[in-house]
């Protein structure tokens, strides 16, 4: 879906006018109007703020032009899973379980190994492979080069 059609559809959604809309954001209700006409696209600033009030990533804003993965355990991202900065906006960076309140959840990559690899193996992938697999493809996240 294209960015005009989701801020209408959020706007509806939450029953919010142009103008409504543009009080909120402090801009016109114009602005409003070309976003949702697709003559011009909301500032990185004015996505920043649309993300936060209809809590929303901005992956999200933009039609979702790539799929988002942790950076520190390689599980795909949606909305629901994204993790949140203290002040409550998104880190498209991290999921919820790795990085939580500003934080992050595993001071080791060998724990989050641990961790994934004892939630994960069952009876078709053993702790094994699950093992081998993720000391594999985990060094190659930017989490976990950065902590090198």
């Amino acid at each position: 879906m294209e960015t005009k059609n989701i801020i209408f559809e959020l706007r509806t959604k939450n029953k919010l006018s142009q103008n409504d809309l543009a009080e909120k954001l402090h801009v016109t209700r114009q602005a409003v109007s070309r976003w949702e006409t697709g003559e011009t696209m909301p500032n990185t600033e004015t996505l920043k703020l649309l993300s936060k009030l209809f809590d929303v990533s901005i992956n999200t804003l933009l039609g979702s032009p790539r799929q988002l993965i942790c950076q520190c355990c390689g599980m795909p991202l949606e909305d629901s899973s994204i993790s949140r900065e203290m002040d409550g906006t998104f880190n498209e960076e991290y999921c919820k379980w790795c990085y939580t309140d500003g934080k992050f959840v595993y001071s080791s990559l060998e724990e989050l190994t641990d961790f994934l690899v004892e939630h994960m193996s069952n009876e078709d992938w053993s702790p094994v492979q699950a093992r081998a697999y993720f000391e594999t493809q985990l060094p190659k996240l930017n989490y976990w080069k950065q902590v090198k």
